[in-house]
């Protein structure tokens, strides 16, 4: 059993797929070519953002907005201890401060309630994770970040076709950032990212940012990096978009099917394993299934044991790692520590079948009978 069975989606997908890397192939635009505009339009109208930039990575998303924005040394930049390490590496890299507020013990995802008492006179940004696939409490945070005058970025890298009080995942603050990393819910076969935004100005600074600053050929009027993505990943993206919308029934299907599955088993009930909730105003896309179990270390080797698959994300929050504790005090968040020693990431993706999701539940029950 795969963890996320990308072979299975290539089966299903070879011939639109094989076709757009052909078409670039033979027309020779690897850097900027027609697919990448292409692209954009599309990933733009299914949003319904203004705009869509493409760009090399989601840590580059990040990085190409922060840059936008003018954040720099000094500043200080509020976002979740529990993600991966490129949400808080960015804002380090621009000389700016992360600012780690706690997470919501049941969703994962940043406690907007705890957000405001974090602003200070050095807070130029709130970026929240929507973690898992579910969005953050947008709403709120955009409340928050109005009455301060502070734009939102939201960190949507594994919750791309999500949707929040039916608005989807990227549109819902000042900027959007996603992944299309092969594993993400849409996904490439390399690296690859996009930004989204309603903001025109924003939009332009981040074109320019991500070929080096430019406005003109050879005319740098910004600082700017390395960060287009390339021809190719684009194709490969538009070859998926034809069975998104299929792909996200399913996750949600299965997803459903796992929490039913979970808290409805009376043995899994006692040994405290429960399912990551999802609010009702929102979808989520499950870019991970996650549970959060008790004996979490000893339940995953003996999973493996079955042959079930799992990870962990994350088994330690960024606060308490050593290239940003001096930002937070470790013991700042509980919940996010809490969650990192009880997490654990299930076998997930579109192609999962029911027997191979029953052998994933039965094999949980068992071991924790």
């Amino acid at each position: 059993m795969q963890f996320i069975d990308l072979k299975a989606q290539y089966v299903a997908l070879k011939e639109p797929i094989d076709a757009g890397i052909q078409r670039v192939l033979d027309h020779g635009q690897f850097i900027m070519g027609p697919e990448v505009q292409e692209l954009e339009h599309a990933l733009a109208a299914y949003t319904g953002a203004k705009h869509c930039v493409t760009v090399s990575s989601g840590t580059e998303a990040l990085l190409i907005s922060l840059m936008a924005l003018n954040i720099g040394p000094g500043d200080e930049v509020i976002t979740s201890p529990f993600t991966f390490a490129a949400t808080a590496e960015v804002v380090v890299l621009l000389g700016a401060t992360p600012v780690f507020v706690d997470i919501e013990p049941d969703t994962c995802n940043i406690n907007a309630a705890l957000i405001e008492a974090r602003i200070t006179s050095r807070t130029r940004a709130i970026m929240p994770v929507s973690l898992y696939g579910q969005c953050a409490d947008m709403n709120a945070i955009n409340a928050i970040a109005a009455r301060y005058g502070l734009p939102v970025i939201e960190d949507a890298a594994q919750s791309f076709g999500a949707s929040y009080q039916g608005r989807r995942s990227t549109h819902l603050s000042t900027i959007g950032c996603s992944s299309f990393f092969p594993s993400k819910p849409l996904g490439c076969y390399g690296d690859g990212g996009a930004l989204f935004t309603d903001d025109a100005t924003l939009a332009q600074a981040a074109r320019e940012i991500r070929v080096h600053g430019q406005s003109a050929r050879y005319r740098h009027t910004r600082v700017g990096v390395g960060g287009r993505m390339d021809t190719l990943q684009c194709a490969v993206v538009l070859a998926k978009l034809g069975r998104f919308e299929w792909e996200l029934q399913r996750r949600g299907a299965i997803g459903a099917r796992y929490t039913q599955a979970i808290t409805q088993s009376p043995t899994l009930n006692r040994a405290g394993v429960r399912p990551v909730v999802l609010r009702p105003d929102r979808s989520s896309v499950f870019g991970q299934y996650s549970v959060f179990a008790p004996q979490r270390d000893a339940l995953q080797i003996e999973l493996q044991a079955h042959g079930i698959p799992t990870a962990i994300h994350y088994p330690v929050p960024l606060n308490r790692q050593p290239a940003y504790a001096r930002h937070c005090c470790p013991e700042c968040c509980p919940a996010a520590s809490e969650a990192s020693r009880t997490v654990l990431s299930l076998p997930m993706s579109a192609d999962l079948s029911e027997p191979d999701q029953d052998r994933v539940i039965a094999a949980l029950d068992q071991v924790c009978a």
